[in-house]
């Protein structure tokens, strides 16, 4: 926060950290659920994990917390417990949030969060659409007040299976409930938009459906402790205490995947939603320093009974469009949400796990962005396959997997892109203009020139060895002695590159023909020096790019034609182009 913070900052950040604190409170109860773990462990990260990072960040308008991405995740993660083993479960889960803050610590001391931009756009795109599917499909049984069967060990589609073949008859009451809070929160939704209301309709939908469920005595305990609906529990009306989780070893190794699934995924979530809100108010953003936040903040509440977090894309967006000022939005939407923790706790007990199911029907359908998804999928083939593969691997294998799944297949879909190789001729016309050739050209009778583009690695070998070997079966069928070798507009020259110059320079040196390098930049140079080229390759046929004006190429084209004693190409005739009061000028085109 700035030094001169004052009274009306203070105001735009109360109000914008109270209307944040509207929506995280049934927000971190759903993405508990989705976790599988006790509502009041969202409630917690909505505390620790929000007021941390909002504390050391460095975005003033990013709200951090549980998210439902990560919570999916999280749930994927202590899939391996047994349903009646909760208590070491939980253990579990704290020890998770301190292995993802550990994570993203030491990718911010070693400043690796620009690691998070290899992550491709339409791989993230996948995983949203897959986790909004997983979200739904993990609330059928609540929302149809089924009986969940089935273990952590089985697969969720195979569980979902079972609760509906096994779990009993569909709960009208539960179904009634859970329908019309979707209703309700569609309609308010409509009034906020029409009258720019605060966006509080989750949060009302959630008090209606709970108050209407208590006033007919569903969510109330019969004489035999039993209720019509199955309610969330009791929420302790206590804040978060420090806790040094209670573990097992072989834990690490069974959470080690989805603790750095969790830590790419969240700093991914949280530095796009920074940049993409920085970029509407022109704030400057130290993104190391927020990597680090992020850390902080998870390890943080893992040693305060939280469930891992990152940064909310409605939150965050929430926050800036209640118009926040600074980072302290973030800590008053902290401080309100503990307030109500220690309030209205115990009222909890009465919240209907069905109107949390239609509470995250919603918010399964919003987190797919439909517009991006249609956008990406129309843009291009790769992109296309990018987005179903991923989401196909978060529905069918697991959702941790599936970002590496996506990352993998966006290197391998990549490769082969980026190993294209292009070379085309390029000749020099009577006029003295240096162009590409067309297929109704002359034969070229002295020269060759080949201009190379593209990366220089060892992806591109095959097709490199394919145009040095064109080049060979030229000289040797036309009986042509110079060779320019344009390069100019090639780059990342690897050892796999540099051995092939090589042998092509020898071999085309023992057969009389002479290979200039035109258009050398400093990559390129470099790699040249140390493999010490310069031992047997003349300085005189390497022509580097020293500017724009003084072409290497019009250079070296010069200077072939110099050796060949002639002073224009093809028909032998002098035109008279004077450069700084010497002959034979060539233009490239």
């Amino acid at each position: 926060m700035s030094f001169d913070y004052n009274w009306k900052f203070a105001r735009k950040d109360v109000l914008a950290g109270l209307t944040v604190a509207a929506i995280s409170l049934p927000q971190a109860m759903a993405y508990a659920l989705i976790a599988g773990v006790d509502p009041r462990f969202g409630l917690y990260s909505a505390i620790v994990v929000t007021l941390v990072a909002s504390i050391f960040g460095s975005s003033s308008h990013l709200i951090n917390g549980p998210t439902n991405a990560i919570s999916l995740v999280v749930f994927s993660a202590l899939a391996f417990f047994d349903p009646d083993d909760r208590l070491d479960a939980y253990q579990a889960l704290f020890l998770l949030g301190i292995m993802v803050g550990i994570i993203q610590i030491l990718i911010g001391v070693f400043k690796l969060g620009d690691l998070t931009r290899y992550i491709s756009e339409s791989v993230v795109i996948g995983f949203m659409a897959g986790a909004g599917l997983l979200i739904a499909v993990g609330q059928i049984a609540n929302f149809f007040g089924l009986h969940d069967k089935g273990t952590g060990h089985q697969h969720v589609l195979l569980r979902l299976w079972n609760t509906v073949t096994q779990g009993g008859p569909v709960n009208f009451y539960a179904l009634g409930v859970g329908a019309g809070t979707i209703a309700l929160v569609l309609l308010l939704r409509l009034l906020v938009r029409k009258f720019t209301l605060p966006q509080i309709e989750m949060l009302t939908a959630l008090i209606v459906a709970s108050g209407i469920a208590a006033y007919f005595g569903w969510s109330i305990p019969s004489a035999h402790g039993k209720t019509f609906l199955s309610v969330v529990g009791t929420v302790p009306a206590s804040l978060p205490a420090p806790h040094i989780p209670d573990i097992k070893w072989h834990w690490i190794s069974d959470l080690s995947s989805s603790a750095f699934a969790i830590a790419f995924l969240g700093l991914l979530e949280a530095l796009a939603i920074a940049k993409s809100i920085a970029h509407q108010t022109g704030q400057k953003l130290d993104y190391n320093k927020q990597v680090l936040a992020e850390g902080l903040a998870n390890l943080t509440g893992g040693f305060f009974q939280s469930l891992p977090g990152s940064g909310s894309l409605t939150r965050s967006a929430i926050n800036h469009q209640a118009g926040a000022s600074t980072r302290a939005s973030g800590v008053y939407a902290a401080v309100a949400v503990a307030i109500v923790v220690l309030i209205a706790a115990p009222l909890a007990r009465f919240i209907p796990k069905a109107a949390l199911a239609g509470l995250l029907f919603v918010i399964a359908v919003r987190l797919v962005d439909w517009k991006r998804l249609r956008y990406a999928v129309r843009a291009s083939w790769y992109d296309a396959v990018l987005v179903f593969i991923t989401a196909f691997s978060a529905v069918f294998i697991t959702v941790e997997f599936s970002i590496l799944i996506g990352v993998a297949l966006s290197i391998v879909l990549f490769v082969p892109r980026a190993a294209r190789l292009r070379a085309s001729e390029l000749l020099v016309t009577p006029e003295g203009l240096i162009r590409e050739r067309f297929p109704d050209d002359p034969p070229t009778q002295d020269l060759l020139i080949y201009d190379l583009e593209g990366e220089l690695f060892f992806g591109a070998a095959p097709e490199l060895d394919r145009y040095f070997d064109e080049i060979t079966q030229r000289t040797q069928n036309e009986g042509i002695r110079y060779v320019v070798l344009r390069v100019k507009r090639t780059r990342n020259p690897d050892v796999v590159f540099l051995e092939r110059l090589e042998q092509f320079l020898r071999e085309s040196d023992a057969q009389g023909v002479t290979i200039l390098l035109a258009g050398v930049r400093s990559d390129f140079s470099h790699g040249l020096s140390n493999l010490r080229f310069g031992e047997w390759l003349p300085s005189n046929r390497v022509f580097y790019e020293e500017d724009e004006i003084y072409s290497a190429t019009l250079k070296a084209v010069r200077h072939a034609y110099d050796l060949l004693g002639k002073n224009s190409p093809n028909s032998g005739s002098e035109f008279e182009v004077i450069e700084g009061g010497k002959k034979d000028l060539y233009y490239l085109v």
